[in-house]
């Protein structure tokens, strides 16, 4: 959906799951902070990780340039996280952590719910009670984008946690209607 939705077509348009777009701490009212200290990513020290990296957090949009995207998250969103977030590397650590022992894999929860990427329209409730079985409860926001053939498809899902980064919470409204992300009640997944 991301590849559809975006004016510069995808280089290699990726499998249909959903992948992580960021960490980033967030403010119950008003924007999130961003770019908070200068601090640019260690790509050197990446090492290991980057194979687990380029399957949960590539860059969709140019897959030849992974370390970038890594990189402009982390100075935009990630320097924003301290004290949770130590540094560079703990930033991409918790990440993967986040994504795999914690079960914020999107895309495995709506399998798990026999939803599948076929692109088909769907009631966005049914996603969104999915996913609140597979977060205990909590709710999502989803950002949703209206494609070439005027179809409104998913094209993001935010899963909330705590300060800590230990549990779901709720999280705040998603976009209003007017806005380009609304979500009408159903969408294209």
């Amino acid at each position: 959906a991301v590849c559809n939705s975006n004016p510069t077509p995808c280089n290699d348009p990726p499998d249909k799951l959903f992948t992580v777009h960021g960490l980033w701490p967030s403010n119950r009212n008003g924007p999130d902070p961003e770019k908070c200290k200068t601090t640019a990513l260690n790509s050197q020290k990446i090492g290991n990780m980057t194979a687990q990296l380029e399957i949960i957090w590539p860059n969709v949009l140019n897959r030849s340039d992974h370390v970038g995207f890594w990189e402009r998250e982390w100075i935009k969103h990630g320097t924003c996280g301290y004290p949770t977030i130590k540094d560079d590397m703990h930033y991409l650590k918790t990440v993967i952590r986040m994504y795999i022992t914690q079960k914020q894999n999107v895309s495995a929860i709506l399998s798990k719910a026999t939803i599948q990427p076929n692109g088909t329209n769907r009631p966005l409730v049914d996603i969104e009670n999915a996913l609140r079985r597979g977060t205990n409860n909590t709710k999502p926001k989803f950002k949703c984008q209206k494609n070439s053939r005027t179809t409104t498809e998913l094209v993001e899902v935010t899963l909330c946690s705590d300060r800590d980064l230990t549990k779901f919470i709720n999280c705040p409204p998603g976009p209003l209607k007017g806005s380009r992300f609304f979500c009408p009640p159903s969408v294209q997944y």
